[in-house]
């Protein structure tokens, strides 16, 4: 089983920066594709990000390509998701998640973190 624990949200105002990380434990780390999702209140859970193992592909959902970037360091079984000129619209819980494919949808991925909150003010 792997576990997961994301980190790195907060509040922040909008046109600011996080970075979020997902430390992975319990598991072939390098092995598996990571990603993003994100909630937020009232919403169904959405694809952000994903990587594949080795970090030659990523993906982007449209809404935050040119402002975020998935990274991994295999070596600290670590995901990062760097975001910039954050919005008030990207307020949610992010979540990273590990699967066997390379995937943009949430149900395809079997292992998940707790979530880090990411609070955007105008």
């Amino acid at each position: 089983q792997v576990q997961l624990v994301e980190s790195g949200g907060g509040l922040v105002q909008a046109g600011g920066s996080l970075r979020l990380s997902c430390a992975a434990s319990g598991g072939i780390f390098s092995r598996y594709s990571m990603a993003w999702f994100r909630q937020a209140p009232g919403k169904e859970r959405e694809f952000v990000a994903a990587i594949r193992w080795n970090g030659g592909i990523t993906n982007y959902a449209d809404s935050v390509k040119g402002r975020f970037t998935i990274s991994r360091d295999n070596a600290k079984n670590t995901v990062y998701l760097q975001i910039n000129s954050l919005k008030p619209e990207d307020t949610a819980v992010f979540y990273c998640a590990a699967g066997y494919r390379f995937s943009s949808v949430a149900h395809e991925y079997p292992y998940w973190g707790q979530g880090t909150q990411v609070t955007v003010s105008s």
